[in-house]
């Protein structure tokens, strides 16, 4: 298992390889998390914004958004410093599953392997495919799938 320390810059190309592993830091989601993600994404659903209401849902209370929790999974993954610098563009997320609700305090980490690398030529680099698994303190997985990043090669 590799950690966001062992890396001064990002990663080539050349330099990811199948069954790589990479697990991030943790991230504690937070109520002030859930407002600012509904201000800027005008989704104001009951079940993330009002405690009261979301005691009568099946969670029995607000639950993070799908997508906040997806936007810190990709913060947490920068964080690793993989594709600092030499990431050129995020391409895909592909089988993406939101499998279990994150909480308000619930504290995430994504652990991430590289599935496949496929050299482009065209664009001075290479295609790489990570599996993420975003779990929780209690090893639950959270959301889970397949990003598909451009990277470019060594100078």
């Amino acid at each position: 298992m590799t950690n966001s320390s062992s890396f001064n810059r990002g990663l080539y190309f050349e330099e990811f390889e199948v069954g790589q592993k990479i697990t991030t830091v943790g991230r504690t989601v937070a109520e002030s998390d859930i407002f600012t993600f509904a201000g800027f994404s005008g989704d104001y659903n009951q079940i993330h914004t009002d405690a009261e209401f979301s005691k009568s849902t099946p969670f029995g209370q607000r639950v993070a958004h799908g997508l906040l929790g997806l936007s810190i999974a990709s913060g947490l993954a920068m964080r690793t410093g993989v594709l600092e610098g030499t990431v050129i563009a995020f391409r895909e997320i592909n089988n993406w599953k939101f499998v279990n609700p994150v909480f308000i305090g619930d504290t995430i980490h994504v652990e991430m392997e590289v599935v496949e690398t496929k050299a482009l030529p065209r664009i001075g680099g290479g295609s790489v495919v990570i599996t993420l698994d975003v779990k929780k303190q209690s090893s639950e997985t959270v959301m889970k799938g397949n990003w598909t990043v451009l990277v470019m090669s060594r100078p």
